[in-house]
């Protein structure tokens, strides 16, 4: 526990009961000393009868260190659950010897007729008290009635996010948007308040120009601008699309990619390492390490979650994110700015992550070019899956990637494949990428193929403007 900083110290009042609820402690950081404090005494040699005996009392004090970090435990010790059944006479009967199996044991154990038993699914995810705010009892005139009931009149888990006033398209909505939404552009203009966000906006407008049609991880590889401030300038120059072949992108006012057959080149592809025997590596042996790992994953209530600074109107106001502070290590010009593998694949270097999100015109090789090109001047009709391009154009792009990621990997951890036969004509290769001649492919090896269109990535983006 002391090792992660984000975990909270437990402690089990009864150790070996596996229904005991622990409290939990949270980290704090000190700046005290551990003392050793020695008290001895004396007793003085009795001089006469009737005086009583002083005894002589010593402290000695040494200082064996200094304490760093403290552990308090400041939440309710409650939520305490003993596997106990009451009879009808008020008496509690202990079920641990009933419920409990400490080993292995017979069918008869399994069928004996006991009290109903069943432990709380989950406790509250609170250890410290809340303060309840009830609204007063609403007095309504006579004659109303209550509205019927309906999705939006029913709580929800969380809070309503907050909105960011973006214009999300269906690829089968008949009109596209050409200007942006008026709260959007009140809040942009309330926030534009310095000369560098008058920057970041004409440098965004020339990108779309060049351009009509980006990423966010694009735009945050072109442009040096706060996170926060970019969820309000995106919905103020472009619409979303959520879904067809430019799903996930920004797309300026006033441009329909589905009118446009030279829009291809900025259709989105989904594409993820591919992992198993077949590949050369394993799940364990992945070249890329995983943005999110299910081994750190603890429950609500052994986490200490650290709370995000909440930006305010005003904090964008003064520039957040484009003045920088005097101990900056990187310049404003390029503090925020992301590397450009974030949304560029090119030959002989791997992704940053598993899963990536590339737009056509960003794949720099040339052997991808020509599959995206196939059918240049002959396009006819733009489908939800492959948009202007020809049908299964993204699974030969995905297959001519992986190709060139095994190759990547050869390169560098040959002893990965030490055991593999290396086929001798690149076509044979990418068949065999592919899985066109792998009929007898075993079920129990991992194959993770990109779907047609995962929302992983994509609905995170999304639940930041909804």
């Amino acid at each position: 526990i002391y090792a992660d900083p984000a975990k909270r110290l437990e402690l089990y009042f009864r150790p070996k009961d596996p229904y005991c609820h622990p409290v939990c402690a949270n980290r704090f950081p000190t700046s005290t000393m551990l003392l050793r404090v020695r008290r001895r005494t004396r007793k003085k040699q009795q001089l006469d009868t009737e005086e009583q005996i002083q005894p002589e009392v010593q402290f000695e004090m040494e200082i064996l260190g200094i304490v760093t970090t403290v552990y308090k435990f400041q939440g309710m010790s409650d939520f305490q659950y003993l596997a106990v059944h009451s009879g009808p006479d008020g008496k509690q009967t202990s079920m641990y010897d009933k419920v409990l199996m400490l080993k292995p044991e017979k069918e008869e154990f399994f069928n004996r007729d006991l009290p109903l038993y069943i432990p709380p699914p989950i406790f509250s995810r609170l250890d410290t008290p809340v303060d309840y705010f009830y609204r007063p009892d609403i007095h309504h005139r006579s004659g109303y009635n209550n509205p019927q009931v309906s999705g939006e009149n029913l709580i929800g888990l969380s809070r309503a996010r907050r909105p960011h006033n973006a214009i999300f398209v269906n690829l089968d909505d008949e009109e596209i948007p050409t200007k942006p939404l008026d709260a959007a552009v009140q809040i942009w203009k309330k926030v534009c308040t310095n000369p560098v966000d008058k920057k970041v906006e004409e440098e965004l407008r020339k990108l779309f120009e060049v351009r009509p049609v980006w990423s966010r991880n694009a735009v945050k590889a072109n442009i040096s601008v706060h996170p926060d401030k970019l969820k309000v300038l995106l919905p103020y120059l472009a619409y979303y699309m959520l879904t067809g072949p430019w799903r996930s992108l920004w797309v300026r006012f006033g441009y329909d990619p589905r009118k446009h057959p030279e829009a291809k080149i900025y259709q989105v592809l989904d594409f993820r390492i591919r992992c198993g025997m077949k590949y050369g590596y394993a799940a364990t042996d992945m070249p890329v390490k995983a943005k999110r790992s299910t081994y750190n994953y603890s429950l609500p209530i052994t986490v200490k979650k650290q709370g995000s600074h909440t930006v305010s109107v005003h904090d964008l106001k003064q520039g957040l994110g484009t003045a920088g502070t005097s101990g900056a290590k990187k310049p404003p010009s390029s503090r925020y700015k992301l590397k450009e593998s974030i949304y560029i694949f090119r030959e002989g270097a791997l992704p940053p992550y598993r899963q990536m999100f590339y737009q056509l015109c960003d794949l720099n090789v040339e052997s991808l070019q020509k599959i995206i090109h196939r059918n240049d001047g002959t396009e006819s009709e733009c489908t939800e899956r492959d948009g202007w391009c020809l049908a299964k154009t993204s699974d030969d792009l995905r297959d001519s990637m992986s190709l060139m990621i095994k190759q990547i990997i050869r390169s560098t951890r040959p002893a990965l494949f030490s055991s593999t036969t290396s086929s001798e004509d690149g076509k044979e290769q990418l068949a065999y990428e592919s899985g066109e001649d792998e009929d007898d492919e075993e079920e129990e090896e991992e194959d993770f193929k990109p779907s047609d269109g995962s929302e992983n990535e994509m609905e995170t983006e999304i639940l930041d403007y909804v």
